[in-house]
């Protein structure tokens, strides 16, 4: 069970907006000389915020083609890749694959079970922003809106409208640009201000150590028992005793004729 309550939706419309990033550190890259620079900033980065996008299902039947959409970004900036353009498909493959770059977002489990399928490749360095506010005694499912509140003391706000949208499309509109920046964005601000934080966590009390056994009472001292008093002999005459038969009696010897 959590120890602590992460900040209510209601709580966190109290602080102060979260600082999003500004259309022009939104990058789209379509032309080869913008995958060759989104490449070499990408790969430059020791750490990068991450999340992806799909085309939402609406019944059982419809075939989940997604995610459609990666995200990465740092504090300054943010990378949109359409998965159905083959050369962002290449570099989200690179990028998400490669081990000395530290990939952090939250509820990332999902992403974690498709992506490997859609790139055709397996992820490396993947860390669920989650799983450390869990160690910190909150539950398994923070996510992005309250860390930003707790971390930065910032209001987080998602479109639910956006979030539903159609992931699929061959040009995204500005919302869905917006949105998905600011879902790769506020994990990579929140990872940046995290040991910060951290530091400044109450230390958790220490496990108690399980109780010794307790020692076996000590055998009661055998008492010996005070023998009953001899009842007086009877007056007049010698003491009469009771016959007690002999449990070993050595047995008489034959008398010899």
């Amino acid at each position: 069970m959590s120890r602590f309550k992460p900040p209510t939706k209601e709580q966190s419309q109290l602080l102060p907006p979260f600082q999003a990033l500004p259309d022009a550190a939104i990058i789209v890259p379509v032309t080869e000389a913008e995958f060759a620079q989104a490449r070499t900033e990408l790969l430059a980065q020791s750490a990068l915020g991450f999340d992806t996008e799909s085309k939402p299902l609406f019944h059982v039947a419809q075939v989940d083609t997604g995610p459609h959409v990666v995200q990465l970004a740092t504090p300054q900036r943010a990378w949109i890749l359409q998965l159905h353009h083959p050369q962002a498909l290449a570099l989200a493959r690179e990028v998400l694959g490669h081990p000395g770059i530290c990939k952090v977002g939250f509820g990332l489990d999902n992403d974690q079970s498709s992506l490997p399928r859609r790139l055709g490749a397996e992820l490396a360095h993947i860390v669920d922003l989650d799983r450390v506010f869990k160690r910190h005694g909150y539950g398994a499912s923070t996510g992005v809106r309250a860390a930003v509140a707790l971390v930065l003391g910032q209001n987080f706000q998602k479109s639910k409208k956006q979030s539903t949208s159609n992931w699929s499309l061959p040009r995204l509109s500005e919302g869905q640009l917006r949105y998905a920046a600011n879902d790769a964005h506020g994990p990579a601000v929140v990872y940046a201000a995290l040991p910060a934080w951290e530091a400044a966590q109450p230390v958790a009390a220490p496990a108690r150590a399980p109780r010794a056994a307790r020692a076996a009472a000590p055998a009661p001292a055998m008492v010996k028992a005070k023998a009953a008093p001899r009842p007086a002999a009877p007056a007049g005459g010698a003491e009469r005793r009771p016959r007690v038969a002999a449990l070993f009696q050595a047995p008489s010897r034959k008398s010899v004729d």
